[in-house]
């Protein structure tokens, strides 16, 4: 895996778009990502959206012109910085890559363009059971949230609309 590299997506660019809807629906097929398949809604007008929102960037890790990796990023805003964060929205190596740095050499990646951009911080969830994705992301710096340690750690919730 010699030939690993990681590019910025172009949504509007076909080729790319498709790559991106492919390995996200390979996520979300994965019992990591729920085990169920985009819906075809989503698989139609992903790429597009993402276009739409200045906010988006995403990255692709190719294993020669294989692509074997992908994370998407949607930027947000700290009120107490005052500056932009990003959000790691999905983080997503095929089976066959997983173990080999891909998931590292793509963050890094998403590292330089929130830096490029501004960004105090970058913020993800991840699984408890997920322990691989967990260790890389400690290794590369990441800590659970919290600010007053009496008042423990934050957690994630969220409510379907």
């Amino acid at each position: 895996m010699s030939t690993l590299q990681v590019r910025e997506v172009d949504y509007l660019d076909p080729c790319q778009a498709a790559e991106l809807v492919d390995l996200l629906d390979a996520y979300a097929r994965d019992s990591a990502g729920g085990g169920q398949a985009l819906s075809d809604f989503a698989r139609s007008n992903l790429p597009a959206q993402l276009a739409a929102r200045p906010a988006a960037f995403s990255v692709i890790a190719y294993d020669g012109e294989k692509p074997v990796g992908l994370v998407n990023c949607i930027e947000g805003f700290s009120t107490f910085a005052c500056r932009p964060l990003v959000n790691v929205h999905d983080v997503v190596v095929i089976a066959s890559h997983r173990g080999a740095g891909v998931g590292r050499l793509m963050l890094e990646r998403v590292i330089e363009v929130s830096h490029r951009r501004g960004a105090c911080k970058l913020t993800l969830e991840v699984l408890s059971g997920n322990r691989s994705a967990i260790a890389l992301y400690e290794k590369l710096g990441f800590a659970p949230y919290q600010l007053d340690p009496a008042m423990g750690q934050a957690q994630f919730f969220q409510l379907w609309l």
